[in-house]
């Protein structure tokens, strides 16, 4: 079966019958190696054919689909199709033409690019697969188009009739059908990384974006074309492409792509709210992560219409703008303070001083790190009338310990997402090597635990997507001053080797052991900035990151130094709970992208 872009159960409502019934069919008559977009935006202009075909044999097809009874046509040229709408004429391009300049349009784009192109011959320059393009008939049959003539405007060869896409047609003759849309066949094989370019031109909004910008590359020169492109894997873009309305959840290991997909899903709505709308709110535990994330709309020019806000800073804001905080909770221990802001907010809905259903659609990253009544209380905060709420969650990343029990379900906080609800278990910030010293230190902790039922929570073990580096570099030293001392050289190293300061961090378990890592730095005059308290991360500077393995929750760098606690006090850590301590450095480990250091 093929690969339909969006899931058809997300866009049956939204297409003409017409266009599902022969999205049926392309599903069923075609193998599992060719591609479907349906209503996607293409290329530099973003012009929208009803239906993008790609196979890796046979080429590129653009589809425009009709549903025009044969009465609904008046008269017809190549150029021109005179048709009656609501019982009034109307002059419209041929639907032929409207193919052909969608076509032309992913040709030029795809040419672009060298490596989609070929290299000598007749036709050098020229894409180095086969496009073609054409036109299909649902509710005219090829009998009807013979009659009346409809060849004489349209070549038959490039028209796919009502009767030649039923359920029951032949599924060779139905490809042979397509196939001869194409004026030629040549060419070899689409090869998986040109599918990955092509992917990435055609498709913008599928682009692994780099760390400098978590939510896409838009500042990237559209002249420029990089010789890597990464795109989204299938399974993601399908996914992002499919989210539809209500409540969703993603269950997603570590580097599976979960904050990729979520900001997609947040630019999506932000450009389809209509004029007037609430707010579309993103909300995750970890401060550095919402900098991280809010910078990345505030560049996207969509920070008035989304709002990402970290947890702490979220409830004080709803205290302070429904005149609920109070003088005495600045007297307050800063981890009693966060607990009160929590549970005044939950009291404040309660009692209906604080409404619920203030935004248009809610977002919650790392949602492994709320509370069950933290949940309970977002979800009241989802406006009735849109019901969007989406939920990103991975148990072997929860690294707090609130006491609650592990094994609550999603219903009982008010999550309604059966049928709803995705498994992304392939890693892909991580190399192999990297990914083997994480599962390593994280031990038993990782022992996958399927959810009893799609309600419950499944403990995921990742799977790494195959990338190679190099081996992680392990620093065996007697003391931690020695230990810091040794990767401040070893990032100075890196830096000798082409790596900016901003690509690199050093993250600790405790705070004082980040105040040695910060002198073992500032001995060999290396730029760094340390996260003590909110406000201290500046994601844009060029400096290596110091802050603690649970402040770095949701990011990645190339470069990390993992600096764990001396033996006597890594011990007592490990006998408190154990396996909280294996979820930290678990966590910590996969924040590396390319290059780690483990003391």
């Amino acid at each position: 079966m093929a690969v339909l872009i969006p899931a058809l159960g997300s866009c049956a409502g939204r297409m003409t019958s017409g266009e599902k019934r022969l999205a049926e069919r392309l599903q069923q008559k075609l193998e599992e190696d060719y591609l479907l977009w349906w209503d996607v935006p293409i290329g530099p202009k973003q012009t929208r054919p009803d239906f993008v075909v790609v196979h890796p044999r046979r080429g590129a097809l653009i589809l425009e689909t009709k549903d025009w009874h044969l009465e609904t046509i008046r008269s017809a040229t190549r150029e021109r199709f005179e048709i009656l709408v609501d019982g009034q004429l109307k002059v419209v391009i041929s639907p032929l033409q409207q193919a052909r300049h969608c076509a032309i349009q992913v040709i030029n784009a795809l040419e672009r690019d060298p490596q989609l192109v070929q290299g000598d011959g007749d036709h050098k320059g020229k894409l180095a697969f086969p496009w073609g393009h054409g036109v299909v008939f649902t509710r005219i049959t090829r009998k009807q188009f013979d009659a009346a003539g409809l060849g004489d405007a349209l070549p038959g060869h490039l028209v796919i009739c009502q009767d030649e896409m039923v359920e029951a047609v032949d599924a060779e003759a139905f490809q042979q059908r397509l196939w001869d849309m194409f004026p030629h066949s040549f060419g070899r094989a689409i090869t998986l990384p040109q599918l990955d370019r092509i992917r990435w031109i055609l498709f913008p909004e599928v682009r692994v974006p780099q760390q400098q910008n978590l939510f896409g590359d838009g500042a990237r020169d559209e002249e420029e074309l990089p010789d890597i492109m990464r795109v989204m894997d299938l399974q993601q873009e399908q996914l992002a492409r499919s989210l539809g309305d209500g409540h969703r959840v993603i269950h997603g290991v570590a580097g599976s792509g979960k904050t990729m997909i979520l900001g997609y899903r947040a630019e999506h709505l932000a450009q389809t709210q209509g004029p007037g709308s609430k707010p579309i709110l993103v909300l995750c535990y970890n401060e550095p992560l919402g900098v991280k994330l809010a910078a990345s709309m505030e560049a996207k020019g969509l920070a008035d219409r989304v709002h990402v806000v970290h947890w702490d800073k979220w409830t004080r804001a709803q205290l302070t703008t429904y005149n609920l905080y109070t003088p005495d909770l600045d007297r307050l221990h800063v981890s009693q303070k966060m607990a009160e802001f929590a549970q005044r907010v939950i009291k404040g809905v309660d009692d209906k001083h604080i409404p619920a259903g203030q935004y248009h659609a809610v977002l919650i990253d790392e949602g492994h790190d709320f509370a069950p009544e933290w949940l309970k209380l977002v979800t009241q905060m989802v406006d009735p009338s849109t019901n969007s709420l989406l939920l990103l969650y991975d148990d072997a990343q929860s690294i707090y310990d609130r006491g609650q029990k592990r094994n609550f379900s999603l219903k009982s906080v008010g999550i309604q997402a059966s049928g709803r609800t995705t498994i992304l278990k392939i890693n892909y910030r991580n190399t192999r090597q990297i990914l083997q010293l994480a599962h390593r230190v994280a031990g038993d902790m990782l022992t996958p635990e399927d959810a009893k039922d799609e309600d419950g929570i499944p403990l995921l073990k990742p799977l790494s997507c195959g990338r190679e580096g190099p081996e992680p570099i392990v620093i065996d030293l007697p003391t931690f001053p020695e230990r810091a001392a040794r990767v401040a050289e070893l990032l100075a190293d890196q830096h000798a080797q082409g790596h900016a300061w901003g690509e690199m961090a050093v993250l600790c378990r405790h705070h004082d052991e980040m105040e040695l890592c910060a002198d073992a730095l500032q001995r060999r005059r290396l730029p760094y900035r340390m996260r003590k308290r909110a406000g201290d991360f500046k994601p844009e500077e060029d400096s290596i990151k110091l802050m603690t393995m649970h402040a770095s929750k949701g990011l990645e760098w190339p470069v990390v130094a993992v600096v764990t606690s001396d033996e006597e006090r890594k011990a007592k850590d490990v006998q408190k709970d154990g396996a909280l301590e294996a979820r930290l450095v678990y966590v910590a480990s996969t924040r590396a992208t390319k290059i780690i250091t483990f003391s």
